[in-house]
């Protein structure tokens, strides 16, 4: 399995267009050593060719024409994609926006749960909108329950369990704050080939009894890692909202994602969906060596694993 990083930052991206935090500004004029990054999204293959894009972010556009694998693949096309097909872990604005700039490719495949896809028709409706271009998005729906296994369309050899979030549905969202199953999923995705996992889990703010399942099963998780501290953004005068209300563990403490995955004997261990904030994106910093110390990545455009 091949898994490309498309985009490893939170929404708004690293720097945020209208954002003068210490990161953003130090990002900026160079007075910090760290990596800019856009929003949210990844691509996972069986064989290298054909892709599975894993969340559609606002910046997907971008993403694509920095990432030679997606081109189109035979050059006697006028148009083509290697991206043969689309799921959806939320409903998220930093994780469906994309989807608009695919209009042009249209129809293609699009997996989800029934939460996702009421937001996505009513609230934010993207599905409504895209019928405009070709017929639109393909919904296949996508099961709450682990054992509902599936395979998308071009992930032959790959095998997608979906696994329930505790996290929170967007704002415009009818379940806000009042989160219900599907809202928010992560995605066990088993090499049928050499037996080895991925869990991605880009938003969730507290480990189940099957989240803790899928970290002792996994060769690598990619894995929340949004804000350094649970009151970072009251701290910085950027929100009232604890991290935790908005659906996302904070990475440092005896509850963090850091102490989580500690617990478990993961190959590769990864954080991503990092918000501009976080002091880990600075690579001086006393956070990001304890990231270093603890043997934890931090996920950066273009990055690419093989399992």
């Amino acid at each position: 399995m091949k898994i490309l990083i498309l985009g490893a930052g939170a929404g708004g991206g690293f720097p945020q267009w209208n954002c003068h935090c210490d990161n953003c500004r130090g990002v900026r004029d160079g007075s910090i050593k760290a990596s800019p990054r856009t929003q949210s999204s990844i691509a996972v293959s069986a064989n290298g060719t054909d892709w599975v894009l894993i969340n559609a972010s606002p910046d997907l556009r971008q993403q694509i024409n920095h990432t030679p694998e997606l081109w189109p693949a035979d050059k006697q096309q006028q148009r083509g994609t290697s991206i043969r097909s689309i799921i959806l872990t939320d409903s998220q604005i930093d994780h469906t926006t994309g989807l608009l700039t695919l209009r042009e490719g249209l129809p293609l495949p699009v997996y989800c749960t029934d939460v996702v896809h009421e937001d996505l028709t009513t609230a934010f409706p993207l599905f409504t909108m895209l019928k405009h271009w070709h017929g639109g998005l393909q919904r296949h729906s996508i099961d709450t329950d682990y054992a509902a296994s599936f395979t998308p369309q071009g992930a032959e050899g790959l095998v997608f369990n979906p696994v329930v979030l505790e996290s929170n549905a967007p704002p415009y969202s009818s379940y806000r704050d009042k989160v219900v199953p599907g809202n928010n999923i992560g995605l066990q995705i088993t090499d049928t080939a050499s037996g080895k996992s991925l869990f991605y889990a880009p938003g969730c703010v507290q480990a189940s009894p099957l989240v803790e399942s899928m970290l002792d099963q996994a060769s690598c998780v990619l894995f929340d890692g949004t804000l350094w501290l649970d009151d970072e953004m009251i701290q910085k005068g950027f929100s009232n909202r604890l991290g935790s209300q908005m659906g996302h563990m904070p990475v440092n403490g005896p509850d963090g994602t850091v102490s989580l995955l500690n617990r478990f004997n993961i190959d590769r261990k990864v954080l991503i969906h990092i918000n501009n904030t976080n002091p880990v994106l600075n690579e001086d910093s006393e956070a990001h060596q304890y990231l270093t110390d603890n043997d934890i990545e931090l996920a950066y455009d273009g990055m690419q694993i093989t399992l």
